[in-house]
C-alpha cells in the first residue's frame, strides 16, 4: 500500500468513526453555545474534534493540524503535511435535526490537498478522494455532469436568489437542495446533483479543503472569486470566495457572474 493509499484508509476510518460519534448526539439537543463571531458550536463538535485530533496525533505524530474547533498557531506552517479538519461542517443543520452536515477531513501536502474524506452519516454518505486517483461516493466513482453552458444549470442556492437583482440576468436553471454544509454543496457537483456553486465571502480553509479535492477529482473546476487556484495551509487560512463548476466553460460563466455581483455589492456599500 502506498503512503497516500494508507493516508486515505486512515482518513476514511477516522471520518467514519467521527460521524458515528456525532450521530450519537444527533437529534438529542446537545449542549450548545455561540462563538465570538455568533456561529453555533456544540458539545458534539468538540467531541468529534477531540477524537480526530487524538487519532491523527497517534497515527501521524509528525503531521500538522488545523481545525475549526482548535486555536490556531504557527507550528503547522513549518510542516509539509497538515491535516485540515472541520469536525461538523453545517452545525446549524446538525442542531436543527437536518441532514445537511458532514465531518470533513483533508490532508494537505506542500499547500495542496492530496487526500480527502467527507462523511455525511445522516445521509449515509462517505465521499473520498486521493490526488490523481479520482473521487468516490460510497465506493462508486464520481463524475461531474459535463454541463458546459448556463441553460439548465442546477445551483444549491435559495430559489429566490435565482432572480436576484445583483446578477446580470436571472439564472436560466433551477435551485436544488442547499445543505448548511458548504462542503456538501460542493460535493453535490462532484455527484452530478448540481452543476455550479459560488460564494463571494471569504471562507475558512476547513470548510472546503476536503470537498475541493473531491470536486476536482470528479472532473470539476474550482477557483477563488478572483479566478486563482486554491492554496491551503496558509498563514491566514482563509480562501477569498469560491467559483465552482462542472466544466471550464461553465466555470467562466459562473466566475463572470460572481464578479458582477461583487461589484454591485461594492457599489452599494460605497453609496451607503
Amino acid at each position: 500500500m502506498t503512503d497516500r493509499s494508507a493516508d486515505l484508509v486512515l482518513a476514511a476510518e477516522i471520518a467514519g468513526n467521527a460521524g458515528r460519534i456525532a450521530m450519537a448526539q444527533f437529534g438529542t439537543n446537545p449542549e450548545r453555545w455561540a462563538k465570538t463571531d455568533g456561529s453555533p458550536v456544540s458539545a458534539a463538535d468538540l467531541a468529534v474534534n477531540d477524537y480526530l485530533k487524538g487519532s491523527i496525533a497517534a497515527a501521524r505524530p509528525g503531521d500538522g493540524w488545523l481545525s475549526e474547533e482548535c486555536a490556531d498557531n504557527d507550528q503547522r506552517l513549518g510542516k509539509r503535511r497538515v491535516w485540515v479538519i472541520d469536525p461538523i461542517d453545517g452545525t446549524r443543520d446538525f442542531l436543527r435535526g437536518r441532514t445537511g452536515w458532514a465531518v470533513s477531513v483533508a490532508l494537505i501536502e506542500d499547500g495542496a490537498v492530496t487526500v480527502a474524506v467527507l462523511a455525511a452519516p445522516a445521509q449515509k454518505r462517505l465521499y473520498a478522494a486521493s490526488l490523481g486517483a479520482g473521487a468516490t461516493l460510497n465506493g462508486k466513482r464520481l463524475s461531474v455532469s459535463g454541463l458546459a453552458a448556463l441553460d439548465g444549470v442546477r445551483l444549491p442556492i435559495d430559489a429566490a436568489n435565482l432572480t436576484a437583482s445583483f446578477w446580470p440576468s436571472p439564472w436560466p436553471g433551477s435551485a436544488v437542495a442547499k445543505p448548511n454544509s458548504l462542503a456538501l454543496r460542493m460535493a453535490m457537483l462532484a455527484a452530478n446533483e448540481a452543476d455550479a456553486w459560488l460564494e463571494g465571502r471569504s471562507i475558512p480553509e476547513w470548510d472546503v479543503a476536503a470537498s475541493s479535492l473531491i470536486l476536482t477529482e470528479a472532473g470539476g473546476v474550482l477557483t477563488d472569486r478572483r479566478g486563482a487556484p486554491l492554496g491551503f495551509n496558509r498563514h491566514q487560512p482563509v480562501l477569498h470566495g469560491i467559483a465552482a463548476a462542472a466544466t471550464p466553460a461553465l466555470h467562466g460563466e459562473v466566475l463572470g457572474r460572481l464578479d458582477h455581483a461583487l461589484k454591485i455589492f461594492a457599489a452599494r456599500r460605497a453609496a451607503a
